[in-house]
């Protein structure tokens, strides 16, 4: 549409389909891509026109690991190699933010902070504000200690960082084997200590599934068991069927072979309202699609039936339904936006909402699909939370995510997919320490010193320990 001529038009297309490795895809409609693809063709769509200036608002949020880092390479290369300008708003920002020339933090709709990226780091830290947990692991690490070093970046800076500091701090090897030896054991006690049921909550048995006859098979032989009360996630790279996955396990899609089991149960024997009320809880990677009022109260109020405002012999129906939207906007801090327009919420807060809806029809089992997405890292600890206090309760959370940072922190296993299978499912904990690539940033800049860390606050609790 900018009256590019035939040929330059051609290349451009092809520069663009290679860069962002999506030559694969060309002949696709767009629709029957997975969230992460339809991302990077939404992006390569971007690039092809040459902008002076590219504005990339969660470029990375539905991209895995991998694709989001080569993806970033991309950007770094454009800006520096071609000159473009490049602004991006993120929450991811452990791959991000170690490479910007500047860096600006708002809060209320302002901009509060503005500098370098370790001038950021620093006043946030000094400031003790909530958005320091939104920055990259080494940086939140070395904001736990008082080292006067330069503040680290990058893994790699982080990694050269935490070598230096146990040399000055004397903390020997001998010492490391004794706070490894001290720190797995209260890990596992605590393992013990909530430990699941070993009764399945879901179970996959010799699962396929393709979209069309002739089509490959996108779900392939796949055999899989969630326990009851057990907090599953299931990682891996775009397109490789982890959605298809959820949507054959919420029955949206049937497979044409194998055996789908809910709490030991046929999953085809139940009824749509005995499903769906009570026993399995879906909330999808888009958000909107389950949106259906002007308000987010009135949406609210949809899941259970609407609202009543007459005093009426359903008076005490209306009370209990009020009590029951007091209490899920309050778990998911939905204060203050009630009568705002589900469409016009951030990435977020849309989330949020959709989980609340979800979770008003009392589920069993609830299945969510990149629950974090468009999250900042304040409320990813507060959804954490809940996830926590329903896992608590009895819940079993079945999740597909990206967000390997998240997973470490709050799932009890993990799974990970490759070509329509799960090829290994560990304990949390023994999959990210023993993985080089679906692993943490605080494993990759801390495995030599303290193997089993995970997470940034396992990292920082072997510091202390060394004290």
């Amino acid at each position: 549409n900018l009256g590019i001529p035939a040929e330059e038009m051609k290349e451009r297309v092809e520069n663009a389909l290679k860069l962002l490795d999506i030559w694969q895809y060309r002949d696709r409609n767009p629709f029957d891509l997975s969230g992460g693809q339809m991302q990077r063709v939404a992006i390569a769509s971007v690039l092809v026109m040459r902008p002076d200036v590219m504005i990339l608002d969660e470029p990375t949020s539905q991209l895995d690991p991998i694709a989001a880092s080569d993806f970033l390479e991309t950007v770094k290369k454009i800006n520096r190699d071609i000159g473009t300008t490049v602004i991006i708003t993120e929450h991811r920002l452990q791959d991000i933010v170690p490479y910007a020339d500047k860096a600006f933090v708002m809060d209320k709709g302002n901009v509060f902070l503005e500098g370098s990226p370790r001038e950021i780091g620093a006043a946030l830290r000094e400031q003790k504000h909530g958005m320091f947990l939104s920055m990259p692991v080494p940086m939140q690490i070395y904001g736990s200690t008082d080292s006067q070093e330069p503040c680290p970046l990058t893994v790699s800076e982080g990694r050269q960082w935490l070598e230096r500091y146990c040399r000055t701090a004397n903390i020997t090897e001998e010492k490391r084997i004794k706070i490894n030896t001290d720190f797995l054991a209260s890990v596992r006690a605590g393992e013990q200590q909530h430990a699941v049921k070993e009764e399945p909550a879901i179970q996959l048995k010799d699962v396929w599934f393709r979209y069309e006859k002739d089509s490959p098979d996108v779900v392939r032989d796949l055999s899989l068991e969630v326990r009851k009360g057990e907090f599953y996630a299931l990682v891996g790279g775009n397109g490789t069927g982890k959605s298809t996955t959820l949507s054959l396990l919420s029955r949206v899609r049937q497979p044409y072979r194998g055996k789908i089991r809910l709490e030991g149960r046929d999953i085809r024997s139940f009824k749509d309202r005995e499903l769906y009320c009570g026993c399995l809880g879906v909330m999808p990677q888009n958000p909107q699609s389950i949106f259906l009022k002007k308000t987010v109260l009135e949406d609210l109020y949809s899941v259970i039936g609407g609202r009543k405002e007459k005093l009426s012999p359903e008076y005490q129906i209306h009370m209990k339904k009020e009590k029951a939207i007091e209490g899920i906007v309050s778990l998911t801090r939905l204060e203050g936006l009630l009568d705002r327009h589900p469409y016009d919420l951030s990435g977020g807060e849309q989330q949020r909402l959709a989980l609340a809806k979800v979770l008003l029809l009392r589920p069993r089992i609830l299945l969510m699909d990149e629950p974090t997405k468009g999250m900042d890292a304040e409320y990813k600890e507060e959804i954490g939370k809940i996830l926590c206090k329903l896992k608590q309760h009895g819940m079993t959370i079945f999740m597909i995510s990206h967000d390997v940072e998240f997973v470490a922190e709050y799932a009890d296993r993990v799974g990970l997919f490759f070509e329509g299978n799960v090829v290994t499912s560990q304990n949390t904990r023994e999959f990210f320490s023993g993985n080089n690539f679906y692993t943490t940033a605080a494993n990759r800049m801390a495995r030599q010193l303290f193997p089993d860390a995970v997470t940034g606050k396992d990292v920082i609790t072997c510091l202390q320990k060394s004290s």
